[in-house]
Formats: structure tokens, sequence, C-alpha cells
């Protein structure tokens, strides 16, 4: 089984975890409509399960400028279009509020945590701790 991760925003963080070979085999920041034409292509030849960062079940905001929480909306109008077109893809997916996600980071350390010794971004990074070691 694959368990796709997905960092939602302008700059989609993307992970695929292989839950029989126990390792990451993808990671990347792509736009959201190559995001979801892998995705795509994935469900068609493989079992998957799709976790995404739900910005939508943030609760707290702290001292955010005006900027700042339209960046915000903009991400949760991105978790809206991951989730229906999710749910019209008919796979099975979950919806991880942020808090819940180790995220954040610095490559070094995710490089010691995972293994995976490619390029990445924080992106790509937020993606991958959503699957990395899950079972399914």
């Amino acid at each position: 089984m694959l368990c796709i991760g997905i960092d939602t925003g302008v700059h989609t963080g993307f992970a695929v975890w292989d839950t029989e070979r126990k390792r990451l085999t993808e990671l990347a920041t792509l736009k959201i409509h190559i995001a979801m034409e892998r995705v795509q292509r994935l469900s068609v030849s493989d079992d998957i399960v799709v976790y995404f960062e739900d910005a939508r079940q943030r609760t707290w905001f702290g001292s955010a400028g005006r900027e700042q929480l339209q960046g915000a909306g903009s991400v949760k109008r991105d978790c809206g279009i991951w989730d229906d077109f999710l749910k019209d893809l008919e796979v099975e997916y979950h919806a991880i509020p942020p808090r819940r996600n180790a995220t954040k980071m610095n490559a070094d350390f995710f490089a010691k945590v995972t293994g995976w010794t490619g390029k990445t971004s924080e992106h790509a990074r937020d993606a991958a701790m959503l699957v990395f070691n899950r079972k399914g």
C-alpha cells in the first residue's frame, strides 16, 4: 500500500510512503494540479490512502497580520478542493489537523529521522511527516 502525504498550499508538498518496503519513495514540491494528477495516476494502479494537512481544522491564529490571514484563507480553500477531489476519486483519505503533524523540520534532522538523502523543501518534508512510518 502507498500512503500519500499532501501539505496543502501554493507550494504543495507531496510524499509517498511505501508500507511494504517501509520507506519514502517520492518527495516533491508541486503545483496543486500536478499533485492531483499524480494522486489520480497512483490511484488507478495502486492501493493508496491519502493524508493531507487540513488548515480548516486550525483553531489558533496568534497575532497574524492581514496578509498572513489571507494566505491562511487560500490554504483553507485548497483543503476544500482536496477534500472534494478525493471524495470524487473515491479513495480513502484523512484530513489531519495541523498540530498533529511533526512539521518545520530542518533538512539535516529530517534526513536523520527518515533516511531520505535527496534534496527536500519544507513543504515536501511536512508532507512526508504526515505519512512516515504509517501502516496504512
